[in-house]
């Protein structure tokens, strides 16, 4: 039995569009003790490929990390399934604001040592010892008190086009990263301050607010359901939206816009811009912020080295990348000597 995705990205795209069928990007997590993430992982894709679910999936032997587009058609075939896994029952879907029938090309469940890459030793600390979750209406109350110290848990290039008015965001590569920096930046305030973490769905803030009473902090509060279920309370509830720009997201949207603010600029120009593309050039795809004046000139490319390699017809392209590893840049997130309007 298939048990992986044979189709290309530009194939499983032509089907989406010839099918022109609504569908939902959702995701959702859960923390539990799973004995065979390999076993589970294919019952997962047996069972998810029969109704056209797309996605990204993580299994560990300490839970699932889920981002999907679900045919909204057979939304409730999903829902059932899963409601039918004991841990996952009624778990909390996190269900994009804005859908797009491509916001997923593949169905990639994979088998990882963590759902989200932390660094931490799990056995060194009660990882059940969470902080307090609250609401959006909680949230709001909180981060207008003097006394609160608010951090966002992203990484520095979902938190240029978006963040919370009065945040912390630190200029980190990946949370690993960021859970050392934080400690050190507000280890006089471990008792004395509210610690409100955010993120963009709420599993980096699980594991962090464990790790941060660990360490000392004494009130430590998690926006429960990240930044997508804040958006979605604010509007449901007439809230006021303390969220400026676009929420980054790992789809091919890239981003959902939140509030009409644009707090970024073009990467290349310094023109105000918060759209994000990858270099064109596959053997640098470097992530970026480009305006539609600088991706007409460029060519959606970070440099013009890339866009001369860009040009070139692809079998070139695929010759030059042979036998190279991957570019460093890749894995940068906009940081290159090429942007020069790199925040």
């Amino acid at each position: 039995m298939q048990l992986y995705n044979k189709l290309s990205a530009k194939e499983r795209e032509a089907l989406l569009e010839e099918a022109g069928e609504d569908r939902l990007t959702l995701s959702f997590y859960a923390y539990a003790k799973i004995g065979n993430p390999e076993l589970f992982r294919n019952h997962l894709y047996i069972a998810w490929d029969q109704i056209d679910v797309l996605g990204r999936i993580y299994v560990a032997h300490e839970g699932i990390n889920a981002q999907l587009s679900v045919p909204a058609k057979r939304f409730n075939e999903f829902k059932a399934f899963i409601d039918e896994i004991y841990f996952l029952e009624n778990v909390r879907l996190n269900i994009a604001i804005e859908h797009d029938i491509k916001s997923f090309l593949k169905l990639k469940v994979k088998v990882r040592t963590k759902i989200v890459a932390d660094g931490l030793n799990d056995e060194t600390f009660d990882v059940t010892n969470k902080g307090v979750h609250v609401d959006a209406s909680k949230f709001n109350e909180l981060i207008n008190d003097p006394n609160t110290v608010l951090v966002d848990m992203r990484n520095h290039y979902e938190s240029e086009i978006g963040h919370f008015q009065g945040a912390i965001t630190p200029d980190v590569d990946t949370f690993r990263d960021s859970l050392d920096i934080i400690e050190e930046d507000l280890k006089e305030h471990k008792e004395d301050k509210n610690l409100v973490m955010y993120c963009t769905g709420g599993i980096r803030c699980e594991k962090a607010s464990a790790y941060y009473k660990h360490r000392g902090f004494k009130n430590v509060y998690q926006l429960e359901g990240g930044i997508i279920e804040y958006t979605r309370q604010v509007e449901k509830q007439q809230l006021e939206n303390k969220f400026i720009g676009k929420n980054f997201v790992f789809d091919h949207r890239r981003s959902e816009r939140i509030s009409e603010d644009v707090i970024a600029q073009c990467h290349q120009c310094g023109k105000p811009c918060d759209t994000h593309v990858n270099c064109a050039n596959e053997a640098c795809h470097l992530l970026f912020i480009q305006c539609e004046e600088c991706a007409e000139k460029m060519n959606i490319c970070c440099s013009d080295n890339c866009k001369e390699i860009a040009a070139l017809p692809y079998e070139e392209q695929k010759a030059l990348r042979k036998g190279k590893g991957a570019s460093n840049k890749i894995f940068k997130k906009g940081r290159s000597e090429v942007l020069r309007f790199k925040q």
